[in-house]
């Protein structure tokens, strides 16, 4: 059956759940298995959705499992009804992000949490931060969606998936200039990651992140930060990215735009910059006098 068979019977499938929905709520619906009929629809309206989806129609599969999961909760099937919204949110994501695709979500997020199931709501609340990050460029709303994720990660123990979260809540925070929460992060997931031998290697990458916020805000305040971060991590002051602070701290003190590109390049031909660290570097360099403001 090709794409508009499809869509035909799936349409068919919606209006007789419809007529099944409307008898179970009169009174010899009622009397006469009212609940019977509402499963009946909830099976319907399922199937209609994946005709829909066969069919490539998103909106009217998100339509259809939207329906179906609110008559799994009129029938107290939580699980289900859950199921169905995250469907739901699935087959929206492909037609409209920004509305009906959360809105589902976040009613699936609210079933879960009611029921106690914090790690699989947590694992939501990325799904729409990826959302915002990336359809709908809000960045803001993304941090928050990643913060209330590491939130339910760390009350069931999970604290490698928390700090996941946490790093991109650092990582974003500070391309928004909010700093201090930035370095609260990193120095919170250094200090938690320095002990563990399989990833004590990361440390050293998430002081280094530290330090680069301290340094745009303040020259001294990274000189303090990059000792006091060798001295919780005796192995840092070895790493190559803190042989590099304490080259830009030099250049930056003796206003040499040109030492701190060569540092940088020094650096960047062995590690590669990625995009995060480079913004940071540059604004950095943009605190030199008379700098243009590049790295090459």
């Amino acid at each position: 059956m090709d794409s508009s068979g499809k869509e035909k019977e799936a349409i068919q499938l919606m209006a007789e759940a419809d007529k099944k929905v409307k008898s179970s709520g009169s009174f010899l619906g009622g009397m006469f298995g009212g609940n019977q009929k509402v499963e009946e629809a909830c099976e319907m309206y399922a199937r209609a959705a994946n005709m829909f989806k066969m069919a490539k129609n998103w909106s009217a599969a998100g339509n259809a499992f939207c329906q179906a999961a609110r008559l799994h909760m009129q029938l107290q099937n939580k699980h289900d009804s859950a199921t169905s919204y995250i469907d739901a949110g699935n087959a929206f994501k492909k037609a409209d992000p920004q509305g009906e695709a959360i809105k589902c979500l976040n009613a699936a997020i609210d079933i879960y949490t009611d029921m106690g199931r914090f790690t699989i709501a947590a694992k939501h609340h990325i799904t729409i931060a990826e959302v915002y990050e990336s359809e709908l460029v809000d960045i803001e709303k993304a941090i928050a969606h990643y913060e209330q994720a590491a939130d339910y990660y760390k009350g069931e123990e999970s604290n490698s998936s928390a700090n996941k979260c946490l790093l991109k809540v650092a990582s974003y925070s500070a391309q928004l200039e909010q700093y201090q929460k930035a370095i609260e992060i990193y120095e919170q997931v250094g200090s938690n990651t320095m002990d563990n031998p399989l990833l004590k290697y990361s440390a050293k990458e998430y002081f280094f992140k530290a330090s680069l916020c301290h340094f745009i805000v303040d020259e001294l305040n990274a000189k303090l930060a990059v000792g006091k971060y060798e001295e919780m991590f005796p192995a840092f002051s070895d790493s190559r990215e803190c042989k590099l602070l304490k080259k830009l701290l030099e250049a930056h003190e003796e206003q040499n735009a040109e030492a701190f590109t060569e540092a940088v390049k020094e650096f960047d031909s062995i590690s590669r910059l990625d995009q995060w660290l480079t913004t940071m570097l540059l604004r950095i360099k943009k605190t030199i006098q008379g700098d243009e403001g590049d790295l090459k």
